[in-house]
């Protein structure tokens, strides 16, 4: 039990990188938390801090995945985050690197999915934490930089490692039965999405509503003002459609290649690109990177949009139907998801295996399915993708596993993925007694009984 309790915190910590910062949580000085933890610094790593709420955010997440509360758990988990720090410092030590455009687009992304995923105005938000956007995107940023200088590291540390089927036999062998995990019911479900396409008409009517605000800017109306008002990227709600610094390969080609025709301060016609329309403006170029502000539209798709992609994947399904293509060799080629299509339209499990807990499935896909029979090919369904775009897709209902005790047959893919994780917690272990002698690490009296450096 043990090990797989080990294994769950490796996950947690190193493998997502922090997820207790990533997710934003790690702010303690939200107004409506505060009372709750009284920080304070509980470990120090040459220049690196570990801070109590960390400690408590990151036990509060653990215990939120359905694992039991113990000191044991808070432990490993206060070792983790001290490993990490440690991780930046051989880094700064070592020189290794991570470059300002990752870490500002990073910071730029979780920034966006903050706002969305909160639901909250720029203006709640900052009224909830205390801080000004700027404030919270500052401390973000430093977080995210650890968090990119410990994931080189671990990937450095065990970039080289391997694991067998003898090996991965082995681990499955020392777990007592009774401990083995109990696995609810596992299905393998595929899509094959098509995004609905605007027609002409709807696309020259963005552009025309772009055209008209392009000349409400170059007759002076704000541009930041008219981008949180009107572009429908959500960023422009925190930004004003102001992207930051970023370099070639960083956008879709059609939006760079416009940053790189426009003059310093020029506003562009309206543009396409695969998000929707646009009009830029070219804040500053320095080499190889520019700063630009956009306005978005999107279109509206209408019911012949929608019928054309409904259309389409109902003559796919009939094909399929009649074996005249295989489900994942039309997923490759048809499909516009790009997290499923490459793996034949499969949805996966966090390790990458193709069997997915129910439990863990979308509601609506769910509720699909539960209708459907084994081996059936739905008809196409109209739905809204992550990033808020109309699409339809037609769902492959491949095979359903009945609920079981793990095992080597049927649950292959996540035992490997929990033994090789062992094997990375062994090594990266190994490198902390090492490495620990060439920093300074002070800890907390109260937290002796973790002995963490012994």
């Amino acid at each position: 039990m043990k090990m797989l309790l080990k294994e769950k915190i490796s996950r947690f910590l190193i493998t997502s990188a922090l997820l207790l910062t990533l997710s934003g949580i790690s702010f303690a000085q939200e107004k409506d938390k505060a009372s709750f933890v009284v920080d304070k610094i509980i470990a120090k790593v040459d220049n690196y801090i570990v801070i109590k709420s960390e400690l408590e955010s990151a036990y509060q997440g653990y215990i939120a995945e359905g694992n039991p509360s113990s000191e044991e758990a808070k432990c490993q988990l206060f070792n983790r985050l001290i490993m990490n720090k440690l991780m930046v410092a051989k880094a700064e030590i070592d020189s290794v690197l991570v470059t300002d455009l990752e870490v500002d687009q990073n910071t730029t992304q979780r920034m966006n999915a903050i706002l969305q995923n909160s639901g909250n105005s720029p203006e709640e938000l900052e009224r909830r934490y205390g801080k000004s956007l700027e404030q919270i995107r500052v401390e973000l940023r430093d977080q995210i930089r650890e968090q990119l200088l410990a994931r080189e590291m671990t990937q450095r540390i065990t970039k080289d490692l391997k694991i067998t089927p003898a090996e991965v036999k082995k681990f499955f062998n020392k777990i007592p039965t009774d401990s083995l995990p109990f696995y609810n019911s596992d299905v393998e479900i595929g899509e094959i999405v098509k995004k609905v396409k605007i027609s002409n008409s709807q696309k020259e009517d963005a552009k025309r509503r772009l055209a008209e605000l392009r000349d409400r800017i170059l007759a002076g109306e704000d541009f930041n003002a008219l981008a949180q008002k009107f572009s429908e990227d959500p960023s422009a709600r925190s930004n004003g459609g102001e992207m930051g610094f970023v370099g070639r390969g960083a956008m879709v080609p059609q939006f760079e290649a416009m940053a790189f025709k426009l003059r310093k301060g020029e506003i562009s016609q309206p543009f396409e690109s695969p998000f929707g329309i646009h009009i830029m403006q070219l804040i500053d170029r320095r080499g190889n990177e520019y700063n630009s502000r956009h306005i978005l539209l999107q279109g509206n798709p209408s019911e012949e949009d929608v019928k054309r992609a409904n259309h389409f994947l109902d003559s796919l399904r009939r094909k399929i139907i009649k074996d005249s293509i295989k489900f994942e060799h039309a997923a490759k080629l048809y499909s516009d998801d790009t997290n499923t299509k490459g793996r034949g339209g499969y949805f996966t499990d966090p390790d990458g295996g193709v069997r997915v807990s129910l439990r863990e499935i979308d509601p609506v896909v769910y509720l699909a399915i539960d209708t459907m029979k084994i081996g059936q090919v739905s008809k196409p369904l109209v739905y809204r993708t992550e990033d808020g775009k109309e699409a339809v897709r037609i769902l492959y209902y491949k095979a359903k596993i009945a609920p079981h005790q793990a095992n080597l047959k049927d649950d292959w893919h996540r035992i490997q993925s929990a033994a090789l994780a062992e094997k990375k917690d062994k090594m990266i272990g190994k490198w902390f007694a090492k490495s620990r002698q060439d920093v300074f690490i002070n800890i907390d009296p109260s937290y002796n009984y973790c002995k963490i450096l012994e």
